[in-house]
């Protein structure tokens, strides 16, 4: 897992509409970049409802909300419609950010070890830098705690 303070590794990936996003796009503006293990499944449906639900917040503070799995652009188009997810996805299935972010990681499962993706969110500041990190990200709650932390940086300013 990468630490605050670390600068953020730059990608281009596609996202669920074929457009290449790269991280360098948005300088200038801090990104919350979620990664995630599925699509369609409980756990990240609810964590994606989770920050479509909080989107206006994200969007009234000029964050820009990335998520990212291993998921087809296929995949990504049919998971947004069918939940009116209104931030980007981007799909990398070459594992090309998954494993610059450190994400890809050995996961136990009923005793079974396998390699998957660690549910884990960054935010990164305006100047490309990791500003903090939620290793083992929580779905439900994940996107309200970074509104809340937020919230506290724009009070400190």
């Amino acid at each position: 897992m990468l630490e605050a303070g670390t600068k953020a590794p730059v990608f281009s990936l596609p996202d669920k509409d074929g457009n290449m996003i790269s991280l360098e796009n948005y300088r200038g503006k801090r990104v919350v970049l979620y990664f995630y293990p599925r699509d369609n499944t409980p756990g990240c449906t609810r964590e994606a409802c989770a920050f479509a639900g909080a989107y206006e917040g994200f969007k009234q503070k000029d964050v820009v909300v990335i998520g990212v799995s291993k998921d087809s652009q296929t995949s990504h188009q049919k998971f947004a419609e069918k939940y009116n997810l209104p931030f980007i996805l981007v799909s990398d299935p070459e594992l090309t950010a998954i494993k610059a972010y450190d994400v890809w990681q050995e996961k136990k499962l009923y005793g079974k070890v396998s390699f998957g993706v660690v549910r884990s969110t960054y935010i990164i500041d305006p100047e490309g830098v990791i500003e903090k990190v939620y290793p083992k990200a929580k779905p439900d709650t994940n996107a309200a705690e970074i509104l809340e932390y937020l919230e506290s940086k724009n009070q400190e300013s």
